[in-house]
């Protein structure tokens, strides 16, 4: 892979940047406001409810949970619906392809700008949690080459399913399938601890979120996190794979 990708690649970045800043006071509203809503309605609505969770406040037990979900969706998000946009409608991919730059770069240029759509969404996030006491600064921008690395490794994700799926149609499967039941079992809103233990063992083998939700406690609440090494190597590990995996198989989606 390495002799196929060169510095060409920031080209694929530069032209989603490009289109991003275009329409930026849409694209930065969402992911501020799904913040507050999380934050409010779970954190200060239901967390009147539940008790302090290893001595911390329920709000604040959430808070990195929010931010990891985030770096889930704005990276996974891309990768799929935004990608298959570019490759089956726009022809963008085409037309990148009948330049200089490769198809590996253009497979990697979307994985990154993928991970560069999770920095800003925890760019953005960041200072609103902040103003609500739920993270503290300047200790909390730990959190931004976190979803980097979480950024690379969904976005990684994404793309496998893109280059899997027959139609944007299709791509709700992954969504509702494994997306979804992995936002609720990573340990987000509650301690994983708490369900069953062969579900436990399910959910640090298999979801990527549950990883980077408890390196996300790591850098916030370190009390309640004691397996963020391990979590960090999983993720280490992971993203060579799954970045590996999507080249080879957006390849054999696009060569024909």
């Amino acid at each position: 892979m390495a002799r196929q990708v060169s510095w060409r690649v920031r080209h694929v970045w530069g032209r989603n940047l490009h289109v991003f800043l275009r329409t930026w006071k849409v694209s930065f509203l969402p992911p501020i406001f799904d913040s507050l809503f999380f934050l409010v309605a779970l954190g200060y609505g239901l967390g009147q409810f539940v008790q302090a969770i290893g001595g911390v406040e329920y709000a604040r037990f959430v808070a990195p949970a929010i931010v990891a979900i985030g770096i889930m969706n704005a990276s996974y998000y891309e990768t799929t619906f935004g990608s298959f946009v570019r490759m089956y409608y726009q022809k963008t991919f085409d037309a990148l392809i009948a330049t200089p730059v490769t198809i590996d770069e253009v497979i990697v240029g979307e994985i990154l700008w993928g991970a560069t759509k999770a920095v800003i969404y925890t760019a953005l996030v960041l200072p609103i949690l902040a103003l609500f006491g739920v993270v503290s600064l300047p200790s909390s921008l730990l959190l931004l080459p976190l979803s980097l690395l979480g950024g690379l490794l969904f976005g990684a994700i994404g793309l496998c399913f893109t280059a899997w799926t027959p139609s944007i149609d299709t791509l709700n499967y992954p969504s509702f399938l494994f997306i979804t039941p992995m936002m609720v079992l990573s340990g987000t809103f509650f301690p994983l601890e708490s369900l069953p233990l062969p579900v436990q063992y399910v959910a640090y083998a298999i979801l990527p979120l549950a990883h980077i939700t408890s390196i996300a406690r790591a850098l916030t609440l370190p009390a309640v996190a004691p397996f963020a090494l391990i979590s960090l190597l999983w993720m280490l590990v992971a993203t060579a794979g799954f970045m590996l995996l999507a080249i080879r198989m957006m390849k054999k989606r696009l060569v024909v």
